[in-house]
């Protein structure tokens, strides 16, 4: 589990439902990095907006604990105000990175894309975002998504020092945040078979998927979710395969041992996962403990 889960959960305090203000956030944040839980944390998401604000709270934070950060760019409308936020967003980064020093770093570039992405426009934003050396998640919603991983593949083969990366919202508030499993694991098998990373977003606070009444609808689990990547990828599952494994709701399931991570007849070994999870590398979260809480009532922390 430690293989699955290693930095798999990035912070996302400040947004829905949690909402912090960026205070508590960057608090909650600094107290995690001193926990024995601490292998599970991803790096805090910020808005770029917020980088100014932030950098006057990074007496939190020091060389041992820094505060690890994957900076959000905006949301746009269109392919032109995107091509306008982009170049302002990596100069926010660039200006962090120059002020902070050892006690932050900005490891990863997340952002949604317009809905009018071809091939040039790629280009276009992997060239932007090459002199940063960032790991970098392009977001499109599911039904997009097929189409966005094959420009992002090209753009990966032309210019293999660069890893686009791309991202896919997993729920939200409302039901209708929520994809099927089919076009998860459609997503997945793309994603696969282009070898382009994937990270999730929302809706993946507990283990294993249930009905929450918060929402009105089943909630994906992460461990259906990065299992599935893993176990999916490892052994070239079908669309069925895959649906299957992010649909099943018991808990009992899922075996760990120190060799290796089994859902029902199929086995991936640790040093597999490893492997893998370049690939399915992480997930968003608003609450650190929620996950964890929830590992410990199934026994599994």
């Amino acid at each position: 589990m430690r293989a699955l889960l290693a930095h798999a959960i990035d912070y996302a305090g400040l947004f829905p439902p949690a909402n912090l203000s960026l205070e508590p956030a960057l608090r909650n944040y600094a107290g995690y990095l001193r926990e024995p839980d601490a292998w599970m944390l991803g790096p805090f998401i910020l808005p770029t907006g917020q980088f100014d604000a932030a950098a006057r709270s990074i007496s939190k934070f020091d060389e041992q604990y820094p505060l690890r950060i994957s900076a959000l760019g905006p949301r746009t409308d269109n392919a032109d105000a995107f091509r306008q936020s982009l170049p302002a967003a990596m100069d926010a980064v660039a200006s962090f990175r120059a002020s902070c020093g050892s006690a932050a770093s900005v490891e990863q570039f997340e952002m949604p894309l317009p809905s009018d992405v071809d091939a040039e426009f790629m280009e276009a934003i992997g060239a932007s975002i090459a002199p940063t050396q960032l790991n970098t998640f392009w977001e499109a919603p599911a039904d997009a998504a097929a189409t966005v991983i094959d420009l992002i593949a090209a753009q990966n083969r032309s210019h293999p020092e660069r890893r686009l990366g791309f991202k896919l919202r997993t729920g939200g508030v409302t039901a209708e945040a929520f994809p099927s499993s089919a076009q998860i694991a459609r997503v997945l098998m793309a994603a696969a078979n282009q070898q382009v990373p994937i990270k999730f977003t929302a809706g993946l606070h507990h283990p294993v998927r249930l009905f929450h009444d918060s929402v009105q609808t089943k909630m994906h689990g992460f461990l259906n979710v990065l299992g599935a990547g893993v176990l999916g990828i490892e052994h070239q599952w079908k669309e069925a395969d895959f649906i299957q494994m992010l649909e099943d709701e018991d808990s009992n399931s899922f075996s760990f041992t120190d060799e290796l991570f089994a859902w029902r007849e199929w086995e991936i070994s640790t040093a597999r996962i490893r492997v893998q999870r370049e690939l399915v590398t992480s997930l968003g979260s608003c609450s650190f403990d929620e996950p964890r809480d929830d590992l410990r009532a199934l026994k599994l922390l």
